[in-house]
């Protein structure tokens, strides 16, 4: 039973690791090196850090342990794309996906196990929130899908996007910490433009992002500009209303200047009208936005139908002519479930 009083040793800070050196008769410097192993070199046992001497290494045993994430499965699509179920150390399941295109390769990762809301047209949603993601098994995700992209596509991982599991805003604090880390030339050194934190809209959490400068790009599930229609998919609409929203983007883009990217699915039937377009770019032109309109990627139920071509046409089409810039994105990796709104552990 003892394992269970000991610490996960990622948990502590650079400066805690010199502390802990000094109070147990060693130098502060190993802090230095253990920390190192565990952020640089991502190592998962206290065996590979080699330049420790046997009895450091066991000191460490005794005291720490390191919480690693294993990919339990990997699923390859035949678009490329990349699944993993990632086994957590409480043997929760997790799943994260690596999407290469000709010029870049882009992980999606997971904040939450499960997730805290509960949009219907979201495999994920089903499944109810079992706890947040700590920093290091965000980064370890991240630290996974660059080595596949390293093995699979002969070059580093270039792009994170926090669209996996989960709402990245309800562990905000966390999500913040692994990025850092990602970011740290301690830690993957990658740089945080080419990160985007995606949220359904938890309005006080962007004005808190704004606050806090931070350096990543924002992405908004959005999905209809409706309030009535928003909450029927949606239904924590009804709680972080348009309104509310629209008031901490209008904040994030003053402190920030950071360009909006609205994520969008348009369904037969719910938001293929043009009044639902015409909503949208009412909503859009506070600040300079992007619009993504997604392909939906069904989860089993009749509910939610992809729009016709049309109606995909009639958006863009009206979003340019507003002078809106519109990208139309084919989903990837939906034969292993790993597109947009699929991912809820089948593999």
């Amino acid at each position: 039973m003892e394992t269970i009083q000991k610490k996960d040793i990622r948990a502590l800070t650079r400066e805690q690791l010199r502390e802990f050196f000094e109070a147990n008769g060693d130098k502060a410097f190993r802090g230095n090196q253990v920390y190192e192993w565990l952020w640089q070199k991502s190592a998962h046992s206290f065996e590979v850090m080699t330049n420790l001497s046997k009895a450091t290494r066991d000191m460490l045993e005794s005291n720490f342990v390191i919480n690693h994430i294993k990919v339990d499965v990997i699923q390859r699509s035949t678009d490329g794309t990349i699944k993993n179920a990632v086994r957590l150390h409480d043997d929760l399941i997790v799943e994260s996906v690596l999407i290469p295109t000709k010029t870049r390769t882009t992980a999606c990762v997971s904040s939450q196990v499960g997730c805290s809301l509960d949009c219907k047209f979201c495999a994920t949603s089903r499944l109810k929130r079992m706890r947040n993601l700590n920093p290091d098994e965000i980064y370890d995700q991240v630290v996974a899908i660059d080595n596949e992209s390293r093995l699979y596509f002969d070059r580093p991982l270039s792009n994170i996007v926090f669209m996996g599991m989960g709402e990245p805003l309800m562990n905000y604090n966390n999500v913040l910490k692994a990025i850092e880390k990602i970011t740290s030339p301690e830690g993957l050194g990658m740089s945080p433009k080419r990160i985007v934190v995606s949220t359904s809209g938890v309005p006080k959490m962007i004005k808190k992002m704004a606050d806090d400068e931070v350096k990543f790009k924002l992405a908004v599930s959005l999905h209809s500009a409706i309030d009535a229609t928003r909450t029927s998919i949606m239904p924590f609409n009804a709680k972080f209303t348009l309104s509310d929203l629209r008031e901490s983007l209008q904040y994030w883009y003053a402190k920030t200047k950071s360009r909006i990217t609205y994520e969008y699915v348009v369904w037969k039937g719910i938001n293929d009208q043009q009044s639902d377009v015409d909503a949208l770019v009412d909503f859009c032109k506070f600040a300079p936005s992007k619009v993504n309109l997604i392909e939906y990627n069904p989860i089993d139920d009749g509910q939610f139908q992809q729009a016709s071509n049309a109606a995909i046409d009639m958006y863009v089409h009206t979003l340019e002519k507003n002078n809106i810039a519109v990208t139309v994105r084919r989903s990837r990796g939906k034969d292993i479930d790993a597109a947009c709104g699929q991912l809820a552990n089948k593999s």
